[in-house]
C-alpha cells in the first residue's frame, strides 16, 4: 500500500511545484499563498517550488519502497 501514498505524495508535489512555477489561479493553490504569504512574502511561490520538489522527491522514494518500508 506504500505504493499508493507515495505516488499520491509525489503527484501532490508535483502540483505544488507547477502551481508555483506558473503562479496559478486554481482555488486551492490562490488558498495556500493567502496563507504562506504570511510567513513568506513576496518569496511565496519560490517555496511552493522548492517544497513542491521536496515532497515529490520523498514520495517517489516512498513509492518505490527505498524509505518508510516495512522491511
Amino acid at each position: 500500500m506504500h505504493w499508493f501514498w507515495g505516488t499520491l505524495m509525489a503527484i501532490i508535489g508535483l502540483f505544488m511545484l507547477v502551481c508555483g512555477t506558473v503562479k496559478s489561479d486554481y482555488v486551492v493553490y490562490r488558498l495556500l499563498v493567502a496563507r504562506s504569504r504570511i510567513l513568506w512574502g513576496d518569496a511565496v511561490h519560490r517555496f511552493f517550488q522548492v517544497s513542491g520538489v521536496i515532497v515529490a522527491v520523498l514520495g517517489i522514494l516512498w513509492a518505490s519502497g527505498v524509505i518508510w518500508s516495512n522491511g
